[in-house]
């Protein structure tokens, strides 16, 4: 089925099978209304480190188009101690996935890329010309440079063989079924978690840095819809901002969370550990330019759909 058919103004129903599908923002796709057959797979279903997984998930679904988003992820601690296990794995996942739908002429894919592979110094706010431009931030370079060469087999394989393979980049992600791993998780499911444990314990909760580094976030429903939509209606080899691009200091994120959560414990910041890059502001304006009518969930609405989900359902 050729993806880019309409009848009367929408999209014919496509198969579009979503890798990463049981992570946060794979499930995010199980709420949202389209008008697709979604199948989502995960880690029990297939290990994309192998080749012939990969070509196995292609043949078993068949796919119209495929939306990438599996991936080895953590925080400033998982990609700092693990550096070069993040860049290995997720070059194999990449390299492995676009392999086998460029072979079985799967027409688009739609891979998810990070903002950190923005140069450690870029010019403010980030837009998508300057993604090759410097080095990415040392904290986290080994997965950064697996990301930039999924945008780069993306291109390649556009170039080679004239399938419509795009790239989106998001900023930083929450939401339900996150990752709540205080090692291995991102900002705000790891600000739940301590905020949580001070809650059940008494003791004040420990942070990194100052907490005066900024931030943009996005809820994972806006990141599924917008991936979806990026499926059917975009076209260009150059990479897309898809972000949210509102600020908030990490200190502040704390006392959203903490205001959230019913409690005003003091905080303990520790500035002898790393923060990271103190901000990275997003440019999202192609992906509004493009599509205009598009609206992210506000910080505050989606925080609290978060932890109520996170106190509820979380082990």
């Amino acid at each position: 089925m050729d993806p880019y058919r309409f009848c009367k103004g929408l999209v014919i129903k496509m198969k579009i099978l979503v890798t990463g599908g049981t992570g946060m923002v794979g499930s995010a796709f199980k709420n949202l209304q389209n008008n697709h057959d979604m199948v989502l797979v995960g880690t029990a279903d297939y290990d994309l480190r192998r080749d012939s997984d990969c070509v196995c998930m292609i043949e078993d679904h068949q796919p119209d188009g495929v939306i990438h988003l599996a991936a080895k992820v953590g925080g400033v601690k998982g990609n700092s101690d693990y550096v070069a296990d993040f860049f290995h794995e997720n070059i194999l996942i990449n390299t492995n996935l676009l392999n086998a739908a460029k072979n079985q002429r799967i027409n688009k894919v739609v891979s998810l890329l990070s903002t950190c592979i923005y140069p450690d110094s870029p010019t403010y706010p980030l837009t998508e010309d300057q993604i090759h431009s410097g080095e990415p931030h040392p904290s986290n370079f080994g997965y950064a440079y697996a990301k930039r060469m999924l945008e780069v087999q993306s291109r390649a394989i556009r170039q080679q063989y004239g399938l419509n393979y795009v790239t989106a980049v998001p900023n930083n992600l929450y939401g339900m079924n996150d990752n709540f791993d205080l090692n291995n998780g991102h900002v705000i499911p790891a600000v739940v978690r301590k905020v949580h444990n001070s809650i059940l314990d008494g003791k004040p909760p420990r942070f990194w840095g100052t907490g005066g580094a900024i931030r943009e976030f996005t809820y994972a429903d806006d990141i599924a819809k917008a991936l979806v939509w990026m499926l059917e209606s975009y076209d260009s080899p150059v990479p897309l901002n898809i972000g949210n691009t509102d600020q908030i200091s990490i200190y502040n994120l704390v006392l959203k969370i903490q205001n959230i959560m019913g409690t005003k414990q003091s905080s303990i910041w520790d500035d002898t550990m790393p923060a990271g890059q103190y901000k990275k502001p997003s440019s999202n304006k192609r992906f509004m330019r493009l599509n205009p009518g598009f609206e992210y969930t506000d910080l505050d609405t989606g925080l609290t759909k978060m932890i109520e989900w996170y106190e509820k359902e979380y082990p």
